[in-house]
């Protein structure tokens, strides 16, 4: 298979385009509900069609072996999101029908020590919580929900839809579900036609799309193109173009609302005058703290959560905006050392990437040279990176670029902060550090003892730093990214952020219970568990893992779970 990227759309074709999917917008907001369904049950069909030869396509250009197990990386982070997606707004749809919103019953609901409401949407049912066992995932909403208000901040455009609105969404070039995820959040969430420009980086996945999107073609409610900047300018900035969406830098997103960087670019911030004043939402990735309450962990609960963190790190190459980028520990604890070792271990495990997006060996170098003490993981061949340990990052310096850079490449820094082996003064360190020092507000992990949490004191400063932190997604004892495949949780930075300072940026997409007025997700799981997760260095079970997950959401049924349990226990 040639992975080929099509050619770059034409300014005639762009405005073709544009104009039939914003003449498709007026008569997709009239569009029943029933014919919504039909539509997800044939985009679940089709998307089934076409996933092994887009998960070749994406193991070719990231020179992945498609028959090795790394190749479940792309599985389970390529179609399995997005059928799991389609299928969870399938039954949201059918609620909608029902009831006006999907069903959250109240035995769901729970009010958080500040008074406000959360809501747990993981697991929905049984069956659904095979997927990811003994895990839970909720929402906290912003003040002002409550259990007796909540239909009514739940799928506002079914309620009050507007008259028809075209979305220009620029796609992630990293992750292959990105760009599909978020036109459907668009569609049929929003009720938003969308016009997708693939990044060139996984412009190969544009044809994929569109050939199981043809269904969306023909309502005129979805269309793709291509280019590079040149073309996404064109797009955001076309008259018919009423709202942007863009999952990338934030570089890129200050450019296209302030302009490029300069006095004149500062100016306008400063003014609030941006050059882009379409609505706009966003998901700009993150400096991803993992942070460390100490806590009595034996030898094996350690290499247990060294192993997880390394997979953070060496998943999809490290081009994750959820990869692990910093971890937190307590200066002077005595097993911060011997986590350091256990992650570099778990690194060894791990097959040494093509560095396949642009830049990442200048990023590699800007973060790695000079640093004394730093630990190079993996004997990497011509294109390739090593993984690269930063320990000892001192946590004064604030202006290092660990601190305030997304590496966006194969770097973990380490620092310490004051709190020795006390879990409250290390938290009540850790929290304002995190919120005020670290760039982003995307995702964060917190790593906690289930006996730590057996202590009164110790649990409340637990909750209190799950509630102040400043993250889209805060995720207790596993990788955030987790929710991201969940679906039912939102994804997107803290609410806190701001166009002039816009951080891991605004906006929520998945989402599929189509919830609003959020504050962030939630995501708890036990500090060790049986099968342990599948992004692990050298799991031998993932890529039939993934096969076979992707078969369970095009037909969930309870006759697959001992296959899936058998690939998932095969490390």
């Amino acid at each position: 298979m040639s992975v080929a990227v099509p050619r770059s759309t034409s300014s005639q074709a762009l405005e073709t385009v544009v104009r039939r999917v914003q003449e498709g917008s007026r008569a997709w907001v009239k569009r029943g509900l029933k014919e919504k369904i039909a539509l997800l049950e044939e985009l679940r069909r089709a998307y089934g069609v076409i996933a092994e030869r887009s998960v070749r396509a994406a193991c070719e250009a990231k020179g992945i072996d498609p028959a090795s197990p790394l190749a479940g990386e792309e599985w389970l982070s390529g179609p399995l999101p997005v059928l799991r997606n389609l299928r969870q707004l399938v039954d949201s749809l059918k609620d909608v029908q029902r009831h006006g919103a999907p069903v959250i019953p109240r035995s769901r609901l729970r009010t958080l020590d500040d008074g406000r409401l959360a809501a747990r949407v993981y697991p929905m049912n049984a069956l659904d919580g095979m997927l990811l066992p003994r895990n839970v995932g909720e929402v906290y909403f912003q003040p002002g929900v409550t259990a007796d208000n909540l239909r009514e901040h739940q799928a506002s455009f079914y309620r009050k839809p507007h008259g028809g609105r075209v979305c220009a969404v620029l796609g992630a070039g990293n992750v292959n579900s990105i760009p599909p995820l978020d036109c459907l959040y668009k569609l049929f969430v929003e009720g938003t036609a969308c016009v997708l420009k693939m990044n060139p980086v996984n412009g190969y996945l544009g044809p994929f799309l569109e050939e199981a999107f043809s269904v969306l073609t023909n309502q005129d409610v979805f269309a793709v193109v291509y280019g590079g900047a040149e073309e996404g300018a064109a797009l955001v900035h076309h008259a018919a173009v009423d709202e942007v969406h863009i999952t990338g830098s934030d570089r890129t997103h200050d450019a296209l609302v302030w302009g490029p960087p300069g006095p004149e670019s500062d100016a306008r911030r400063a003014r609030n005058e941006p050059l882009l004043r379409k609505p706009m939402s966003s998901e700009l990735g993150n400096v991803s703290p993992v942070v460390v309450v100490p806590g009595p962990y034996s030898d094996g609960e350690l290499r247990f959560q060294a192993n997880d963190i390394a997979g953070m790190v060496s998943n999809n190459a490290s081009f994750n905006c959820n990869a692990a980028k910093l971890l937190v520990q307590p200066a002077g604890w005595a097993k911060r050392g011997p986590l350091v070792d256990g992650i570099q271990a778990g690194l060894g495990r791990a097959a040494v990437r093509r560095a396949y997006y642009p830049g990442a060996d200048q990023r590699w170098r800007q973060f790695t040279e000079g640093r004394s003490g730093l630990r190079l993981v993996g004997s990497a061949g011509e294109g390739e990176l090593p993984y690269a340990l930063i320990p000892g990052v001192d946590p004064s310096h604030l202006d290092d670029r660990v601190f305030r850079q997304e590496p966006w490449c194969t770097v973990l820094s380490e620092t310490g902060l004051p709190g020795g082996d006390d879990p409250v003064a290390f938290l009540d360190a850790a929290v304002p550090f995190l919120n005020e020092k670290v760039w982003g507000t995307l995702n964060a992990t917190l790593i906690v003892h289930p006996k730590t949490l057996q202590d009164a004191r110790a649990r409340a400063a637990v909750e209190r730093a799950v509630r102040e932190l400043r993250y889209g997604t805060v995720a207790i004892n596993t990788w955030p990214a987790a929710g991201y495949v969940l679906g039912s949780l939102p994804w997107g930075g803290h609410p806190s952020s701001t166009p002039q300072d816009i951080q891991s940026g605004l906006g929520w997409v998945h989402n599929t219970l189509m919830l609003e007025d959020i504050e962030k997700a939630v995501l708890r799981a036990p500090l060790t568990n049986l099968p342990p997760p599948p992004w692990v260095p050298g799991h031998r079970g993932a890529l039939d893992l993934g096969r076979r997950l992707v078969q369970f959401e095009l037909g969930p049924s309870w006759l697959k779970v001992p296959g899936i349990a058998a690939a998932a226990l095969r490390v």
